[in-house]
Formats: structure tokens, C-alpha cells, sequence
């Protein structure tokens, strides 16, 4: 057979088994799919329907073309169906719906047909690995696991995961994060994909799952339900913001997830390396209070929503602040958040001056003496008014006696006689 040599593909299937890690039906059937969809491209049309059989002992395939029987003069389809006149010639037994095979025994193909068969043989080995990878990871999509490096391209790292191998596309991978080949590292399994040869887990470390499922080890009170994860904004190698809250009264989310020592962090921290910051802050079902908090380390003055968006005002020396570095820390409390978020500039409040203790002493002292000369004033005023009664009385009793010192005595009068000479 020009092109497809049966009896090789049949030797070939154990070895294409063992390197798919595939079970030997599963081979053998996508071999017999080949073969079917080379014969009809060689003997018949393509709305047949077609199967074939594989015999592994001798070599020799045999194909089966299955047509359904139909009522006599009736128009139809010679590829799928046949008139019962014509059905019962090759099964006496035939009737109306029943289905008769024709048996073709496969002498040779041509080269069209042969490369059709090439080309369906890698296509279904490919859909029948990704469906085994899928069977054997299916209940791991989602989770973290540990892996080895196997190779690092410039484009994706590849990694094995022991029965099957993922990739690491540059966009899931840590920024500024180096890889060696041989090292152990966990990465996040996100789902599948398959290319031109094989299907392929694809595995993350730069996406908020992995960030998420981290935390989960670490914190156990997110099993009980005590504290819950909100929501996270991540730009991976840089900055994580992770929103929290707490189901029961009293208990501090933030502290809960920081740890004794900031321990619990700090094992995250080792995970993702110390070029990423990461900002807990409580979530808060106030979408004002929620952006303040999010904006944080920066202090908002006012914030003004207007449906999606949001007028932040801060203070000239917290812009920069709320800003960050190249719009880092507005643009994860925009993702955080679910707001559009512009900061603007308010006038800052005028604090007053805080005074010391001396200034304080020395501002005591000047009002007691103040008072002291207020008090001192009131009393020589008290004073005058009191002496100057005194003194006119004083010049009265003066004059009074200056009069009586420069007057002469008075005679005294004659004493009248009241006789008569």
C-alpha cells in the first residue's frame, strides 16, 4: 500500500502506548479511525459512514460502510441510505430501518489518502492524550503543586509534574523571578491546552489564585470560615493587595492573616520572593470607606462616587503617595476595588501649632504677671481716690483758721443801763 504501511502501524502500537502513556485500545482505535477516513477518501464520499478493523496478529484491515434501508423509489442519499429492493439482495432479512454493512477489504491507498491518515492519527493521539492528562489532573486544576523545572525557554518554562509535563507561559510567571533547571517549585495548576504535539497543563505563578491558595495554608481560619478573602489585585513580582474581612465579632482579619510576628505573611513573602509587597487591608461594604482603605498607606481627605467612578482628594504630600510608583498603588485600588479612581488635590486642613511645655511656662508666667500689674494699677488707683477726700478736707479747716489768726478781737459792747439819771 503506496504511502501507509499497515503492518508497520500495527507494530506501533505498543511503542506509541508506552510513550503517550496511552492504553493499546486507545491506539488501536485511533489507528482504525485513520484507516476509515483514508479508505473514504480514496473509495468513497464523506458523508459515509465508515469503520474499520485492525487485525494486530496478521496486519490486514478490513472496512465496514453502514447505510440505513429505505422505501423503493424514494429519492435518496447513496451514501448513508439504500432502497429495501436493493438491501434485501444483500441480507434476505432486510426492512425498512434496518442498517446494512458492506464489508471492503483494504488492498492500498494513495498518497492523498495515506497523508489523510497520517494527519488523523496525530490529531486523535493528541485529543486522546489531553483527555488522559485531563483524567489524571482533573481534580488538581485549581490547586498548587510541586514540580521540577525541566527546561527554560525565553518564552515558556517547562516543568514536570511527574506523570505529565505543564508549561509556564512568560505572562504567568513572576516578574524579575528566576528559573534554574532541577529546582523544586509549586506553581498553580490553571487548566489545559494542547499544541501541535501534545497536550500540556498550563501552570501559574503571577496570576491571584496562586496568591489565594497560598494564604489557605496559612491560615486556617479561612477553612472555618472566621475570616474570608474578599478580593486581591495582583501585579506579580511587585505588589498584591488582598482585602479581608471577619465573620466573627472581635477578631481582627488583618492581624489574623499577618500572624504572630507576621509570620504568616512572611512565609508568603518566601514563596513569591521579597520584591512583592503585600497590602492587607479590611474590606468594607462602605464603597467610601472601601477605596480609603484600599488606597492605603495614603490618608484621603474626601471621597466623592459617582456610579463606577470616584473623585479621591488628597492632600499635596499624600499624592504621590496615593499614586504610587508609576500609578502602582491607584491602579491595584482601581482592581481591588471595582472603581475608577481619580486623585485629586484638596486643601489641606490648617492644624494648629503645637505648643511645649515652656512655651506653655512662659506664657503662665507672662499672663500671672500681667495680672499682677492689672492688680497693682487698681489698687494706687483705690489709693488716690481714697487720700484726696482727705486732703480737701484737710485744706477746709486750714482756710478756716488763716481767717481766724489775721482778725482783731471784738470790743465789747456797752452794757445798757436801764436807770434814769
Amino acid at each position: 500500500m503506496e504511502g501507509l504501511d499497515l503492518k508497520q502501524m500495527t507494530a506501533m502500537v505498543q511503542i506509541i502506548s508506552e510513550e503517550k502513556g496511552l492504553p493499546e485500545e486507545t491506539v488501536l482505535d485511533v489507528i482504525q479511525m485513520a484507516i476509515a477516513a483514508a479508505w473514504r477518501k480514496d473509495n468513497g464520499d464523506k458523508d459515509m459512514n465508515v469503520r474499520a478493523l485492525l487485525d494486530v496478529n496478521t496486519g490486514k484491515a478490513t472496512v465496514f460502510v453502514s447505510r440505513e434501508v429505505i422505501e423503493d423509489d424514494v429519492a435518496y442519499n447513496p451514501a448513508t441510505e439504500i432502497p429495501l429492493a436493493e438491501a434485501v439482495k444483500e441480507q434476505s432479512d432486510a426492512k425498512i430501518g434496518d442498517t446494512i454493512e458492506e464489508t471492503h477489504e483494504v488492498t492500498e491507498f494513495g498518497r492523498v489518502a495515506a497523508m489523510t491518515a497520517k494527519q488523523v492519527v496525530v490529531q486523535r493521539l493528541r485529543e486522546a492524550e489531553r483527555d488522559a492528562v485531563l483524567s489524571a489532573f482533573e481534580d488538581k486544576i485549581g490547586t498548587v503543586v510541586t514540580g521540577v523545572i525541566a527546561r527554560v525557554e525565553p518564552r515558556v518554562v517547562r516543568i514536570d509534574l511527574g506523570k505529565a509535563s505543564g508549561i509556564m507561559p512568560k505572562s504567568e510567571q513572576i516578574d524579575g523571578e528566576f528559573y534554574t533547571v532541577g529546582d523544586r517549585i509549586k506553581v498553580f495548576i490553571k487548566g489545559v491546552e494542547h499544541d501541535d504535539t501534545r497536550a500540556q497543563l498550563i501552570l501559574s505563578r503571577g496570576n491571584t489564585e496562586f496568591i489565594k491558595y497560598l494564604f489557605q495554608q496559612e491560615v486556617p481560619e479561612l477553612e472555618n470560615g472566621s475570616v474570608e478573602i474578599k478580593g486581591i489585585a495582583r501585579e506579580a513580582g511587585r505588589r498584591t493587595k488582598i482585602a479581608v474581612t471577619s465573620t466573627v465579632p472581635g477578631m481582627d482579619p488583618v492581624g489574623t492573616f499577618v500572624g504572630g510576628r507576621g509570620m504568616r505573611v512572611q512565609a508568603i513573602v518566601n514563596e513569591i520572593g521579597e520584591r512583592e509587597k503585600i497590602d492587607i487591608i479590611n474590606w468594607s461594604d462602605n464603597p467610601s470607606e472601601y477605596i480609603r482603605e484600599a488606597l492605603s498607606p495614603a490618608e484621603v481627605v474626601k471621597v466623592e462616587i459617582d456610579g463606577k467612578k470616584a473623585k479621591v482628594f488628597v492632600t499635596a504630600d499624600q499624592q504621590s503617595i496615593a499614586i504610587g510608583r508609576q500609578g502602582q498603588n491607584v491602579r491595584l485600588a482601581s482592581k481591588l476595588t471595582g472603581y475608577d479612581l481619580d486623585i485629586e488635590l484638596a486643601k489641606a486642613p490648617e492644624k494648629k501649632k503645637r505648643k511645649n511645655a515652656e512655651d506653655s511656662l512662659f506664657n503662665a508666667i507672662e499672663a500671672s504677671e500681667e495680672v499682677a500689674e492689672e492688680q497693682e494699677v487698681t489698687e494706687a488707683a483705690e489709693e488716690q481716690k481714697a487720700d484726696k477726700p482727705a486732703q480737701n478736707s484737710e485744706a477746709g479747716d486750714g482756710e478756716k483758721a488763716a481767717e481766724g489768726e489775721g482778725s482783731e478781737p471784738a470790743e465789747p459792747e456797752p452794757e445798757m443801763d436801764g436807770g434814769v439819771e
